[in-house]
């Protein structure tokens, strides 16, 4: 069943053009420069994956506190969540290129590193590759099967009280311990061990935060696209925004404490390991970029999300959600592309249009996903709770 929304129709058609532009051309550069190739994919997966599993993440955390925020976003981060197993199809290309993207796969620099051969138990390529099966098991049980009890309970094949729901937070507590541990170690395997030298143990936490961050903003652009649409249109109000703006406000300012907390601690420390990971990222033109992402994914949300009005506001909250979204990616790219330039800002067209195709073909999919559902839980038992006053 596909409902006909033409607001999700023409993002289907724009995600779509979009993608394949980007893809198509991405294709083209992988035959004159393989090397960029790989390493704007991992950018382009990474910024998939953070919308993907933000989502259910947010999903899970719906299951478990209840709240007219989480119902009325449910079938968002359901649809997204939904696009896991294409995500996880994304990352097949990397392992064919994983010599051209980490150290620790290259056997000539393993030989010539003491650290990188003391590492090898954990840094090798099977290791590799079966941490990423068992990370992806794990996710795509957690979206499985929520999204399947989802579609039973709109279809009303299994009973809609209040106890017979109990099996959504029976999986989503421990799925959301699950996710927050396998995500850590993905980050450190994914992100984290471009530079094998270099560590932190805040970093994991900081990229679930900075998932959620982009779940958020995400979630809100959604319902602000489809704020007059049925029967959204009954239910969603500017309260709804504005819960919703709360959560991203808080959002972005853990992601700025948990940021600050590195750097002050890794600076503090002063260790060889540690400091010239950040040296890289704040000489040169990585320094201005490590200041628009201290302006525009901390200072400007931080300073406009004070105001109580303009987070009613669907119109502006969705705006800043975008901006933010695009200081995701942004992000990403600041973490990802200096582990393998080292003059200046080493900009590279594929840097944006293979994560704009990949970005395009997950939005074009994640349309297709809303589409096939009602737009709101209408059967769920807590939604006609929370909603019992509501004028329809």
């Amino acid at each position: 069943m596909t409902n006909d929304i033409p607001a999700l129709a023409r993002l289907q058609q724009t995600a779509l053009i979009v993608g394949a532009i980007g893809l198509v051309a991405g294709a083209a550069g992988a035959f004159s420069n393989p090397d960029q190739f790989f390493r704007s994919w991992l950018l382009g997966f990474l910024f998939c994956l953070g919308l993907t599993m933000g989502s259910l993440a947010l999903l899970m955390l719906q299951h478990m506190s209840g709240g007219q925020w989480g119902l009325v976003g449910r079938r968002i981060f359901e649809a997204a969540s939904r696009t896991l197993p294409i995500v996880a199809l994304v990352f097949i290309p990397l392992l064919f290129g994983l010599p051209r993207v980490f150290q620790w796969a290259q056997p000539d620099l393993v030989s010539k590193d003491v650290i990188l051969q003391k590492k090898a138990p954990y840094l090798n390529v099977p290791f590799f590759v079966g941490r990423a099966i068992f990370y992806f098991a794990v996710w795509l049980t957690c979206a499985f099967l929520l999204n399947k009890w989802s579609a039973m309970q709109e279809k009303k094949e299994i009973a809609v009280t209040p106890a017979d729901t109990r099996r959504f937070r029976v999986l989503s507590a421990p799925g959301l311990l699950a996710y927050s541990l396998t995500m850590t170690f993905a980050v450190i395997d994914w992100i984290m061990s471009l530079d094998p030298h270099w560590y932190s143990t805040i970093f994991g936490l900081l990229l679930v935060v900075g998932q959620g961050l982009s779940a958020f903003a995400f979630v809100i652009a959604m319902l602000a696209l489809l704020a007059e649409t049925p029967p959204l249109a009954s239910y969603l109000r500017p309260r709804h925004f504005h819960d919703l703006g709360k959560l991203l406000f808080a959002f972005v300012m853990l992601w700025a404490y948990l940021g600050f907390s590195q750097f002050l601690i890794i600076w503090g420390g002063n260790l060889s390991e540690e400091v010239p990971w950040y040296l890289e990222r704040i000489r040169g033109s990585w320094g201005y970029v490590a200041l628009l992402l201290v302006f525009g994914q901390f200072a400007l949300p931080f300073t406009l999300l004070l105001s109580a009005s303009l987070k009613k506001n669907r119109f502006f909250l969705a705006k800043l959600a975008i901006g933010i979204l695009v200081m995701r990616f942004v992000d990403l790219l600041w973490l990802v592309a200096p582990n393998f330039e080292h003059h200046g800002f080493p900009f590279h067209w594929m840097d944006v249009a293979i994560p704009a195709g990949l970005a395009g073909f997950w939005l074009f999919l994640f349309a297709r996903n809303l589409r096939s559902r009602t737009l709101l839980p209408l059967t769920d038992p807590y939604f006609q709770e929370a909603f019992a006053h509501e004028a329809h």
